[in-house]
């Protein structure tokens, strides 16, 4: 898109990737303005780890310094946007109710859909501040050609692709969205940084955390983190867990179950009795994967829903082909050419006809 005196409201981390978007925009011509969210009220006994970074935690406020700073150096306006309440409601209590469901809930997911392109941009104009688009650092391609093709594609740099993140935002929010990164890998990113001066930014440790302090208990009362008995699935009792909010579908790590014939995994969480089913990896592999919470990303007579598709049924998942066996209104169901392991209720499915999203999906079993 071309400048044209446009104003674009770029949401400033701190780290080197928005930073660098808010540089490079302000390099085309567009009116650039700083915002950035205020989560932490301290509200929550989090302990303050030095060295450690994440999204929520006491340590906000040198992320937000980090982020005035590259707003001072553009000579932009800078507004701090306060959506405490709302990341409350729609990211930590959904986080609390999934766990307490026996699901692995994705924040990062529920954050972009509700807050970063949701409540944020709707405080920032009740604020004052007007903009034509709102751009981010993300890894991700644009490209709205027709209803039948998708709208929302995988970045040039496969490794730090972030369209997964974004799979849950419509036609509607991503319609004034830049992603001047999509074009570009890391290390060009980087790179540019030195170039312009900005060292300090290219060498800054990036944070990937969701809490700051990494620990999810804290965001628990103590009667969900109460041991209970890991079971087989005859019900058997192998041993003790130390509390179902730590664990997760599929997890092998951490369990200190020792003396069993073969590997054991977390294959189901019952949190009614309060106990973490345990089984053999065999039990984990599945051919079929259901979701609801449907957000179609084309239109439902696009010819590419026929076809094969690449499915992700969680961040760390290789690309898996898949066809679509069911699809309505707020459902689908897909079926995988190879079974895939550990497709875990709560997490998002995500599916790709090349490097473009078609659907994305909340599994349910």
């Amino acid at each position: 898109m071309e400048p044209n005196n446009k104003t674009v409201a770029v949401g400033l981390s701190g780290g080197v990737d928005s930073a660098l978007t808010a540089w490079t925009l302000q390099q085309k011509g567009y009116n650039v303005v700083g915002i950035t969210m205020a989560l932490w009220d301290g509200s929550i006994d989090m302990p303050v780890v030095e060295g450690r970074s994440g999204c929520f935690g006491p340590n906000e406020g040198e992320s937000i310094e980090a982020a005035e700073s590259v707003a001072k150096r553009l000579s932009i306006p800078f507004h701090v946007v306060p959506v405490v309440e709302e990341y409350k409601k729609n990211v930590l209590d959904y986080f609390r109710a999934e766990y307490r469901a026996g699901r692995t809930p994705n924040p990062c997911v529920r954050c972009n859909q509700s807050i970063k392109f949701g409540a944020m941009l709707h405080a920032v104009r009740k604020m004052g501040v007007d903009f034509d688009y709102f751009a981010t650092g993300h890894y991700a391609r644009l490209d709205f050609k027709s209803p039948e093709e998708p709208f929302l594609w995988r970045a040039r740099d496969s490794f730090k692709d972030q369209s997964y993140f974004l799979s849950r935002l419509t036609e509607d929010q991503l319609s004034s969205v830049l992603f001047p990164l999509g074009e570009m890998h890391k290390e060009e990113v980087k790179e540019l940084a030195r170039k312009i001066g900005w060292e300090d930014f290219a060498s800054k440790k990036e944070s990937q955390d969701f809490l700051e302090c990494g620990d999810y208990s804290v965001l628990f009362d103590e009667s969900d983190n109460v041991p209970g008995d890991f079971v087989d699935v005859n019900g058997k009792v192998l041993g003790q867990h130390k509390g179902f909010i730590h664990y997760t579908i599929g997890q092998r790590k951490g369990l200190n179950i020792g003396g069993q014939p073969e590997p054991l995994f977390v294959i189901a969480i019952d949190v009614k009795k309060n106990q973490v089913v345990l089984g053999p990896r065999s039990l984990l592999q599945c051919s079929e994967v259901s979701g609801s919470q449907l957000n179609l990303m084309v239109s439902k007579d696009s010819p590419l829903l026929q076809q094969k598709l690449q499915a992700k049924i969680r961040l760390g998942h290789t690309f898996a082909e898949a066809s679509i066996t069911e699809l309505t209104d707020n459902r689908i169901s897909i079926r995988f050419d190879t079974p895939q392991f550990a497709a875990t209720p709560g997490q998002i499915m995500v599916l790709y006809a090349g490097d473009g999203i078609v659907a994305s999906a909340i599994i349910e079993k």
